[in-house]
């Protein structure tokens, strides 16, 4: 990482020393880790120390040593030479008892960079007790912890020989969940965020049942073993508000990040437990607004919603409300395109956009004219008195779903002339062609 100091100069000037075809010094490496058993050693505990004052932090020294070691372990050399003298299981020495939160970062950051070689990967994955002590770690509430912590579990799951270690270690332990979704739905560091999704996206990509677990999950408040800084009582977290609330933090700091959050998303759309738990969820509806300067990017998965949605009057307004602005992002997108005729940059985003743009529509439109079809008097003039349907969004909904949706349009009107019959005689007024069908 960029903030960390750059490796020793060599040090490996007797034969011997040196670690693989590396110039660092085996005996400089064994030194920081007998010094790290010495930090979180018993002996050096004060016995009249308060838990608060017991290993917060690192002094410079060992700060910038073990930070070399972490740089240097990007060498599958010197990886080998940390597993050969058992470095992971120093490292949980240094999980169980250290309260120092950058010590534990750089630790797990250390064993990240030695999980990216596959035979070490598969050694830390094996281990059962460093495997269920490194998912404690997602309940850490140090976010640069977190970080790496997430940055390991990627590692890990995307080496095809222990991917379903992984799996399934998750799948067996509740904690992983709430944790997961904790971050999701509280933390603003937006590198974090965008790594956890990754671990999500990853996750749901290798299993479908876990993926389905955790979408029927939002009962379970136990957050496995006990960690000091985990809260004492788990929300009652879903995993699709959780998701969008990351996705709305994402957006405007990482782009590219808020790709992940779509695929987690495309890929709940591949279950019906999944497309009814996003259609639970209004305010997947009401974040698009936001994202049409993006060319709404947020809401471009092309599948039924509509079948599974609850009939919600508010929610048919918010459909008319998507449909008003997209008609104004037209009228603007037209007049800017005139005043630029001669340029030819950035031409092919305004496609991409344009693309994205007739996605949406076509799936508010498929949505809104199931549910105008479903109706009744009742749920109508609940809707006029609302304020959700009136002239202006009726006319709004009749000009985006005519022609295509014109069985849906014609039932509406029929209850809506039971409704408000001067309504019902204005929009046909406006719309020539229901009323030759009437």
């Amino acid at each position: 990482m960029d903030r960390n100091p750059s490796p020793p100069s060599s040090e490996a000037e007797e034969e011997g020393d040196a670690v693989g075809n590396t110039v660092y010094s085996k005996h400089w490496l064994f030194s920081i880790l007998t010094r790290l058993i010495e930090v979180i050693s018993p002996e050096k505990t004060e016995p009249t120390a308060s838990p608060e004052e017991i290993q917060t932090e690192l002094d410079e020294e060992m700060e910038n040593d073990i930070c070399k070691v972490w740089d240097m372990s990007m060498d599958e050399d010197v990886a080998l030479f940390l597993q050969e003298f058992n470095a992971p299981d120093i490292f949980m020495g240094v999980f169980a008892k250290s309260k120092c939160p950058r010590l534990t970062e750089i630790c797990v950051g250390i064993l990240g960079n030695m999980a990216c070689f596959q035979d070490i990967c598969m050694s830390i994955s094996k281990d059962e007790n460093l495997g269920q002590v490194l998912l404690q770690r997602l309940c850490d509430s140090d976010s640069p912890t977190l970080l790496e912590t997430s940055r390991l579990l990627l590692t890990c799951l995307s080496q095809p020989e222990v991917a379903n270690v992984w799996v399934e270690r998750i799948r067996e332990n509740p904690s992983v969940y709430d944790c997961v979704c904790f971050i999701m739905s509280s933390s603003t560091n937006v590198e974090l965020l965008v790594k956890v999704g990754e671990v999500v996206d990853k996750l749901f990509d290798l299993d479908e049942e876990l993926m389905l677990n955790w979408i029927k999950n939002g009962t379970c408040r136990s957050v496995g073993p006990s960690v000091d800084d985990s809260p004492e009582e788990v929300p009652d977290f879903k995993i699709v508000p959780c998701i969008l609330e990351a996705a709305k933090q994402v957006r405007s700091d990482n782009p590219e990040g808020l790709d992940v959050y779509m695929h987690i998303l495309q890929l709940l759309t591949t279950v019906d437990e999944g497309i009814q738990a996003i259609g639970k969820t209004l305010e997947l509806l009401h974040m698009i607004g936001p994202r049409m300067a993006d060319g709404g990017k947020i809401f471009s998965v092309t599948l039924p919603f509509s079948c599974y949605f609850i009939l919600d009057i508010p929610l048919i307004g918010s459909l008319i409300r998507i449909l008003q602005y997209m008609e104004g992002c037209g009228k603007r997108s037209v007049d800017n395109s005139k005043e630029s005729e001669q340029q030819e940059t950035g031409r092919a985003d305004l496609n991409e956009e344009d693309f994205h743009l007739k996605i949406l529509k076509d799936i508010c439109c498929e949505l809104l004219s199931n549910m105008l079809q479903e109706l009744t008097k009742e749920n109508t003039l609940e809707g006029l008195h609302q304020g959700h349907l009136n002239e202006q969004t009726c006319s709004c909904a009749f000009q985006n779903l005519l022609p295509l949706y014109f069985a849906s349009v014609e039932s509406f009107l029929e209850v809506l002339r039971e409704a408000d019959q001067t309504l019902a005689d204005n929009l046909e007024k406006r719309f020539p062609s229901l009323k030759v069908h009437a």
